[in-house]
């Protein structure tokens, strides 16, 4: 009985997969001037639209370029949460993100920056990048980054 696992079928799908990304990652890094970033969405905040092991691609664009309706990624100490722009406020000059989970009853507040003891949103600086979708339709690939989820898992991080 032979070993299907490893048909050559499969091992070709694979290496189309891997250059098909490759491909993706070389056209948004053109398309957006930035580098592009991929992320893993944990839980389910973003709910229906995400749900966790996707994969999603994201780019930096000019802080005046981030939307309300985006999606965008920020960085909260050692990790990186993905919600919805809801409002944007230029405080000072500086551009913050009002933002919320999809699947949340509130906006992030507790991740807001403060400015004059007032919580404002989300500042570009903490932005890692916002969510790459084309005509609404946002760009990722279900269940690959629970392999991600695993690993970390494994090591304990």
């Amino acid at each position: 009985m032979k070993d299907a696992s490893f048909s050559p079928t499969k091992i070709l799908v694979g290496v189309l997969l891997v250059l098909l990304l490759a491909l993706l990652l070389i056209s948004l890094k053109q398309v957006a001037y930035s580098q592009p970033t991929l992320a893993v969405v944990e839980g389910s905040s973003m709910y229906p639209l995400l749900r966790e092991g996707d994969l999603v691609f994201a780019y930096r664009p000019p802080p005046a370029d981030i939307r309300v309706g985006d999606i965008i990624i920020y960085r909260v100490f050692n990790k990186l949460i993905i919600h919805r722009v809801i409002d944007v406020k230029i405080v000072n000059g500086d551009y913050y993100y009002v933002t919320q989970g999809d699947n949340n009853p509130i906006p992030d507040f507790i991740y807001f920056d403060v400015v004059n003891g007032e919580p404002v949103g989300v500042s570009y600086n903490r932005v890692v990048g916002v969510v790459f979708s084309v005509d609404g339709s946002t760009l990722k690939i279900p269940y690959i980054g629970y392999l991600a989820i695993w690993y970390h898992g494994l090591a304990g991080t």
